[in-house]
């Protein structure tokens, strides 16, 4: 039987306001490093590994996000809900197989290969090289960071809350995981359950992030596995991020594996 490839959904909605002035015309998710977009980026490494079963969810300035050969959809109600219900903005696309990226992010083909071969239900990209990134990018490596806990066998106890301390950062979430068919039902079940009774982990459904729908999961004794990679990658939040020397020099290096 042919081995089917994922279909990848990009959460690409967002406006990027830590990013004014270079988000005043154009979705975060279309700035340049290098005279080359975000997305682009993001898109040349998909489809090096042959996914072409592509989905972006759009929102602030979407027409902008129009690829040949790349489905577009929109959350209509981008400027006030947050990632989960941008996801399930399009939940007729969540069937089978699907990865789930932050439009943000620029990775690797190493690290896109690593969650490829996972055979997890819920596998999550996680950076275990994370601190010295964010030294780079933060006065404070706390700043920005979230916590990461992991079990023995890799999987994940506790992922999305503020640290307060460096230990209770075992990795750090990307923004990058993938579903089986089974691991979309489990997520479906999670964000009903959450729209039934009104909110997720104590906040409005409209307003959760996806580490909140992974706790939630995680909560419901749901195994979510880690993916342990080191570097590789990059996040583009702010102004310094754009400009930064390190994240030049790691999206040229990562140009350089497609």
């Amino acid at each position: 039987m042919e081995n089917r490839k994922p279909k990848v959904i990009l959460l690409v909605a967002g406006e990027g306001k830590r990013l004014r002035p270079y988000t005043l015309d154009r979705p975060k998710c279309m700035v340049e490093i290098d005279g080359i977009s975000l997305i682009d980026r993001q898109l040349s490494v998909l489809k090096a590994e042959g996914l072409d079963n592509i989905v972006m969810v759009g929102g602030y300035k979407s027409e902008m996000l129009k690829r040949e050969g790349v489905k577009l959809k929109l959350n209509p109600r981008y400027y006030e809900t947050n990632m989960v219900w941008t996801l399930f903005s399009v939940e007729e696309e969540l069937d089978g197989d699907v990865i789930v990226s932050y439009g943000d992010i620029v990775y690797s083909r190493e690290i896109l290969q690593a969650l490829l071969e996972s055979t997890a239900d819920i596998a999550v990209i996680i950076d275990k090289e994370w601190e010295g990134y964010w030294r780079a990018r933060n006065e404070d490596p706390l700043d920005d960071a979230e916590t990461l806990k992991l079990r023995a066998d890799g999987t994940i106890r506790e992922i999305g809350q503020s640290p307060q301390a460096l230990d209770e950062i075992e990795g750090q979430y990307i923004g990058l995981m993938k579903f089986s068919a089974q691991g979309v039902s489990q997520m479906k079940e999670t964000f009903y359950a959450a729209v039934e009774s009104g909110e997720l982990l104590g906040k409005p459904i409209e307003n959760s992030y996806m580490t909140d729908l992974l706790q939630a999961l995680i909560n419901s004794d749901k195994l979510v596995t880690s993916i342990p990679v080191y570097g590789d990658w990059v996040e583009i939040d702010t102004v310094s991020d754009l400009k930064s020397q390190v994240t030049l020099e790691r999206v040229i290096s990562i140009g350089e594996s497609i």
